[in-house]
């Protein structure tokens, strides 16, 4: 990391188009946007040191407490039943490990914005209370006025992360005031989508506070240590979020999947969310292969999403399908 008299951060960025720099400086204000406690330290822990020590400043949108986490839970206290009350004692838990974790980052505790969103449940709120939330999240946006939104990559696995870049997106078309240079990272599985990559320029010191960190997390160390040291030691990037093609209408299934009576098909976006149970989906078959979504275009300037998913309870946690953008 290069830093100059002006008090500037420099971090490299890397793709088709070549090197490009990512500047901070005390005009920088990053929002963190977190779907768990933890994924903004795991994340930007070091993003977060950056902007910073530049001098600029930091926020955190917390989407969820983190509360539906039973396997940890049940590990760390020893039981087997965790209903709604246990449920709410572990959400607090987590909420203070949070706090204590962006301390030592150096984040002030009210730069913290826990939404409460309940967790694993991100998908139902954006396709039941998608006006709330935007009115919401759009507040939130007009009050710090962010030049810089670090979120998670609509490619992530975990439906909770997949469902929070399509409500940021969703939300920053919704505001108007400026537009912020918007960042994506991966937790949870692998991004296929090419363009441009910013990756902050390794800092020990840096580093080894976000490790420092990561240690808050008691409650999710004590049964995943090892693999959440590893997801917080690798090098932090960024994709920057590249134009989508006007004749990207076809989606990423076959027919004769979303054509199975069990399936949900959702598309959301400034509009409103729809959703489509098996053979009502409004898809034609595409010549090329795939499937073609026939609903009229979108507002003018909004993005538009869609999900198939079941609405069924599942031992398996993370996105068969997810989420496209269309």
């Amino acid at each position: 990391m290069a830093s100059g008299e002006s008090g500037t951060c420099r971090c490299r960025a890397s793709g088709r188009g070549g090197r490009m720099p990512l500047t901070f400086g005390s005009h920088t204000r990053l929002l963190v946007v977190a779907p768990h406690p933890d994924d903004e330290t795991i994340s930007a822990g070091e993003l977060i040191q950056h902007v910073q020590q530049a001098g600029g400043e930091v926020e955190i949108l917390l989407l969820t407490d983190g509360d539906n986490n039973p396997w940890p839970q049940r590990w760390v206290e020893r039981r087997l039943w965790v209903g709604p009350a246990e449920r709410e004692r572990w959400g607090r838990r987590r909420r203070l490990e949070v706090g204590q974790a962006l301390k030592t980052l150096g984040v002030r505790p009210e730069a913290l914005h826990p939404l409460g969103l309940p967790d694993m449940g991100l998908t139902a709120w954006l396709r039941f209370h998608l006006d709330a939330l935007l009115e919401h999240v759009a507040g939130r946006l007009s009050t710090f006025q962010p030049t810089h939104v670090a979120m998670p990559s609509l490619g992530d696995r975990h439906p909770d992360h997949g469902a929070a870049h399509v409500l940021m997106r969703l939300a920053l078309a919704h505001w108007t005031d400026s537009i912020p240079a918007v960042l994506t990272y991966l937790v949870h599985g692998r991004d296929p989508r090419e363009g441009e990559v910013v990756v902050l320029t390794p800092g020990l010191r840096m580093h080894g506070v976000k490790l420092a960190a990561m240690e808050a997390y008691a409650s999710q160390m004590a049964l995943s240590g090892e693999r959440m040291r590893a997801l917080a030691d690798r090098p932090e990037q960024f994709r920057k979020i590249r134009a989508l093609r006007r004749e990207a209408r076809v989606l990423p299934w076959q027919l004769a999947t979303i054509r199975q009576p069990w399936l949900t098909l959702t598309v959301v976006d400034a509009g409103g969310a729809r959703s489509f149970r098996g053979s009502a989906a409004p898809v034609t078959a595409s010549p090329g292969g795939g499937v073609v979504l026939d609903l009229a275009p979108p507002p003018p300037g909004s993005p538009r999403f869609a999900k198939l998913h079941m609405d069924l309870r599942s031992p398996w946690i993370f996105d068969r399908w997810g989420w496209s953008e269309i």
